[in-house]
């Protein structure tokens, strides 16, 4: 049975749930998925009560969708105790001529959705994600190919990933002016480097469109971590920006002696001093610190040992530490914190 101490809440201001910290698809960076490892990292977070698993037609070309859904088939939970997610956008992998395999045509999230469903060996997702903005596509398009789906019992819910808020805000603009549905959720960066959509550019959202947040990277590619702290020359051997070939971590790697990764290295250190102080695990204190922000539906992980999934959950127990006053004090060696605009507050 799956533990009970682990944290649920309502995505957004819908009625579902999602477990606060959840397991993203992208498990490997090396262009193929490990099954057996997304297998194991899949019941390791189930046993732990994560019931949120998170992927896209673009990981891995989709052999992520494929590694996921025979996963799930092998495990036989039953469906009413997951939600599962996928995002359509960049589907060129899926067929000769990409022209129409990636985008937010109705064509491409119709036919993207039930490929998604193909490879997933699902009837249906509960959420699915516009991955990334087409600003090609007209928003009354988009919204209501999504609406189809959901129409159909394809998906229960629609969100957007990386969108501006403008966007956000135009989609549910029409959405409500046609008598159709919104979508719930967005899912963006955020960790301690990453503030100024979060916290600042979505600031009205949400309480003015009832959005809620799965966000991603909450240890920023692992520089929260504390292994790259003392790594001013170059990553250290054996790390991920080390040694993958991906093109995040090929850029990482060759702006490594950039004065925006020296100043990058020096947040990561203050960090470091508040978690020696709390007595903490300074990754622990990056993702409690995701958490701690009411906003937070789920944080999405990525694990490729089930070990580390364990590690991730124990970051729960922090959540009472991070008091007004602890808040204040990473704030405060963090020097990012957005500004609010008074006009929205006052």
């Amino acid at each position: 049975m799956p533990n009970t101490e682990m944290i649920y809440r309502r995505l957004g201001n819908s009625g579902l749930h999602v477990s606060v910290i959840s397991l993203g698809g992208w498990i490997t960076f090396g262009g193929d998925v490990a099954e057996d490892a997304t297998e194991a990292c899949m019941r390791q977070a189930y046993d732990l009560g994560i019931n949120f698993f998170d992927t896209a037609e673009s990981y891995a070309g989709g052999k992520s969708e494929i590694a996921m859904g025979k996963a799930l088939k092998n495990a036989g939970w039953k469906r009413n105790d997951l939600v599962i997610s996928t995002k359509l956008n960049w589907g060129g992998a899926h067929g000769d001529i990409k022209v129409n395999n990636i985008g937010l045509s109705r064509k491409h999230i119709v036919e993207g959705t039930r490929g998604s469903l193909e490879r997933l060996q699902l009837e249906y997702v509960d959420i699915i994600y516009a991955h990334r903005p087409d600003r090609l596509t007209p928003m009354e398009e988009v919204v209501r190919a999504f609406n189809f789906v959901i129409e159909k019992g394809w998906a229960f819910y629609w969100g957007t990933s990386e969108w501006s808020a403008d966007e956000i805000t135009e989609a549910c603009g029409i959405a409500k002016s046609l008598g159709l549905i919104a979508p719930i959720v967005e899912q963006p960066l955020y960790n301690m480097l990453d503030r100024e959509k979060v916290e600042g550019q979505f600031q009205r959202l949400y309480s003015r469109v009832g959005l809620g947040l799965t966000t991603f990277s909450p240890m920023k590619g692992g520089r929260l971590s504390g292994k790259y702290n003392d790594a001013l020359e170059k990553p250290p051997a054996g790390s991920r920006f080390a040694d993958s070939k991906d093109a995040y971590s090929v850029g990482v790697r060759s702006a490594w002696q950039s004065e925006e990764s020296a100043r990058v290295i020096r947040q990561v250190n203050s960090v470091k001093a508040v978690a020696d102080k709390l007595g903490v695990k300074q990754s622990h204190l990056a993702l409690a610190w995701c958490i701690k922000n009411e906003n937070i539906s789920s944080i999405i992980t990525g694990a490729s040992k089930p070990e580390q999934i364990v590690d991730n959950v124990e970051s729960l127990k922090l959540l009472p530490l991070l008091t007004p006053e602890v808040m204040a004090e990473i704030d405060e060696v963090l020097g990012n914190k957005p500004t609010q605009d008074p006009a929205r507050f006052g």
